[in-house]
């Protein structure tokens, strides 16, 4: 007959034996038709097997609880199932613009952006979007510090891959004073404005210290700065290069927020990561991208943040910016179309905060309307996005030992990329955010 202390320790192995078994049991998530690798063939009726936040195993046929005793089902059987999505370029702080933008930079606290950044964060990840590169404007950190919240499942959001403040020369795209009475520029900071080759090392370094994960400079001018320059180079030569060899010392990439093509072969022939907009490309960029293996984010769905804004108030924007904005509207997709059918590597990206967080899906479209396949742009918001922002261990596609980056959609999406627009379900880390 067995002793006290060997029925305690019987006892206590089943209780712990029991413990883990119920910490351990899987999610099966049954998936209708499955793309686990965009770029390849979908599968048909499938299961993922999910514990602990990441894919333990991919199976063929619908898998239910009988195999995995203990086991929770989520029906997906009528859904298309396929990996999170990924935004190469959003501005999760605000998106709020024009002249609302301007009035709202001097009366809303860091606070109140904090708040506001948090709940776009909550908009893209009920879109489907569960990984995004935020480009600059981190306003006091909020945006490193929204990042470092998400991971630690303080708040609701997608991973975020963040670069700080945005770097340009002075009077360049993100000098934040342009626009303001002389006054108010004096409150505002210009640590991220540089001017010779020491300033720009400095300037990347800062953005370092804070801990950013990608750097995001400026080589030309942009749409809505508010100065007459237009959207050519307004950076040196040596000025690129000393911000793009600085960020690759300490190992972040670069991404170049660039129009003219002036500025886009410079920031290429620099060693630039990727080019943010590049609205006009010509063949050499073309030559410069192929040579380089940069990555092409367009951000056409920003037409859409412009349209809807001067439809509800004509006067939504100052004349500088309005003459640039319909230029904008005018060419968007050029320069894409010749991108695509030269064989440039191209990654999904929004530049949502200038169009409205929550619908960074309308970029589907644009790149369908302008060469892609419905398969190609799908590919371009996983496989390639996740390898651009250097994720691709974790996301872009459903395999064994990635993140359960999971969403599903009613349709076919490799028939219509509409589709994407509305997500009934999306789980992020193995935690289920919308159903």
């Amino acid at each position: 007959m067995p002793t006290s202390t060997a029925v305690r320790a019987a006892l206590a192995a089943a209780f712990s034996l029991a413990c883990g078994a119920a910490a351990a049991a899987p999610t099966l998530i049954q998936a209708g038709t499955l793309l686990d690798k965009p770029g390849q063939a979908p599968r048909g009726n499938s299961t993922l097997v999910v514990e602990n936040g990441k894919i333990q195993a991919v199976l063929d046929g619908f898998v239910g609880a009988e195999r995995y005793p203990g086991a929770s089902v989520i029906d997906l059987r009528r859904q298309f199932v396929l990996p999170g999505l990924i935004d190469s370029h959003v501005h999760l702080v605000s998106d709020r613009a024009g002249t609302e933008g301007a009035l709202a930079n001097v009366t809303t606290n860091a606070a109140a952006w904090a708040y506001e950044a948090e709940q776009n964060a909550g908009k893209t990840l009920n879109a489907g979007f569960t990984t995004v590169r935020n480009l600059g404007d981190s306003r006091d950190g909020i945006t490193l510090a929204l990042r470092d919240a998400i991971n630690k499942g303080w708040v609701k959001g997608p991973r975020i891959i963040d670069a700080g403040t945005s770097i340009s020369a002075t009077s360049g795209h993100m000098d934040g004073r342009l626009g303001y009475a002389d006054w108010v520029q004096e409150g505002i900071h210009t640590d991220n404005v540089c001017d010779g080759v020491e300033e720009c090392r400095k300037a990347v370094r800062l953005q370092v210290g804070r801990g950013v994960d990608v750097i995001k400079i400026a080589t030309t001018g942009g749409v809505n700065s508010k100065i007459g320059a237009g959207v050519g180079k307004q950076m040196f030569d040596d000025e690129a290069k000393a911000l793009i060899e600085t960020a690759h010392l300490y190992g972040k990439k670069v991404a170049v927020h660039a129009h003219g093509k002036d500025g886009v072969d410079l920031a290429l022939a620099m060693g630039a990561d990727s080019i943010e907009h590049g609205t006009l490309l010509d063949e050499q960029s073309v030559k410069l991208f192929l040579k380089s293996g940069a990555y092409y984010v367009s951000t056409m769905s920003t037409v859409n943040g412009y349209k809807e804004r001067l439809a509800a108030n004509p006067n939504a924007y100052e004349p500088n910016v309005l003459e640039k904005i319909k230029w904008r509207i005018g060419i968007t997709g050029k320069s894409f179309k010749l991108a695509h059918k030269s064989g440039v590597k191209i990654a999904f990206g929004t530049d949502a905060g200038v169009s409205k967080h929550g619908r960074n899906a309308d970029e589907f479209e644009y790149m369908v309307e302008f060469g892609m396949t419905p398969a190609e742009a799908i590919k371009a918001a996983t496989v390639n996005a996740a390898d651009l922002l250097g994720v691709s261990a974790v996301a872009g596609t459903l395999e064994a030992g990635k993140a359960a980056d999971i969403i599903a959609v009613n349709g076919d999406p490799l028939k219509d990329v509409k589709v994407l627009k509305q997500v009934p379900f999306v789980m992020a880390a193995g935690k289920i955010f919308k159903q």
